[in-house]
């Protein structure tokens, strides 16, 4: 099963979008955020396409497993 990472994307004006990206959707967005314009991920919902000139942050977590508290 491949690994997934659960994304908070922040845009201009406040809004927030949460979706899960599979790994290598992720490495997909990350090389686009240097080019800006329009990019589509497949998230494990269905594919979004986002205008990354509206992007103020990405947050990224692990989907992995981990030990302990926090």
């Amino acid at each position: 099963m491949a690994s997934s990472a659960r994304l908070s994307i922040g845009f201009q004006g406040g809004q927030v979008l949460a979706l899960r990206l599979p790994d290598e959707e992720l490495k997909v967005l990350e090389r686009a955020l240097e080019g800006g314009g329009w990019v589509e991920v497949k998230g494990e919902d269905g594919p979004v396409r986002l205008y990354l000139g509206q992007v103020v942050y990405i947050s990224a977590e692990s989907a992995e497993p981990h030990v302990g508290f926090g």
